[in-house]
């Protein structure tokens, strides 16, 4: 008997011995982290997002990275749509394919993920939408020329696929 009073109060020791620490560092999903403003000027509050969505995220770019088209196809929506960062606008899996290819093989661009945030939001219908911010260094040859920016995307993902992606980039200085 005296054994088992000593078993459970050396458990009793040990589990509030826990580093609370980690408790601190978890978000309420209802927490607002932010707001998004809609095309008519309302506010709509950001809430943390699925860590999943970032995940899917990191292979959509490990498949860039190693120029696989199956893999790529395999995680876009049927109805993907694309802004680039210098006015492009690509509609659906073909065309974002068809882009891609002749992009690749003329600019061989490469990516690092800087940082990743999963967030969601309500849209105006009241629709849940679940996007991933992210920045990424990339590099590419232009001309025969290394080019190095920085990219933010704004991606939202639904289901696990890709809907659509907002690429906003800047060329790096030499310093950096």
């Amino acid at each position: 008997m005296k054994n088992i009073t000593l078993l459970i109060l050396s458990l009793i020791l040990i589990t509030s011995c826990v580093n609370v620490n980690n408790a601190e560092k978890v978000v309420e999903t209802n927490s607002v982290i932010g707001y998004d403003m809609s095309d008519d000027d309302k506010k709509r509050d950001l809430i943390p997002g699925s860590l999943s969505n970032i995940i899917v995220w990191e292979k959509y770019i490990k498949a860039h990275n190693d120029v696989d088209l199956e893999q790529i196809k395999s995680l876009d929506s049927d109805s993907i749509t694309i802004r680039g960062p210098r006015g492009e606008l690509i509609k659906g899996i073909d065309a974002h394919i068809e882009f891609l290819t002749t992009w690749f093989e003329a600019n061989s661009p490469k990516w690092k993920i800087k940082y990743a945030i999963a967030n969601d939001l309500s849209n105006d219908e009241n629709e849940r939408r679940e996007w991933v911010t992210v920045g990424h260094d990339i590099t590419l040859q232009v001309e025969g020329n290394q080019v190095n920016a920085a990219q933010i995307i704004d991606v939202r993902i639904s289901g696990g696929k890709i809907q659509e992606f907002l690429v906003y980039e800047r060329a790096k200085g030499e310093d950096e």
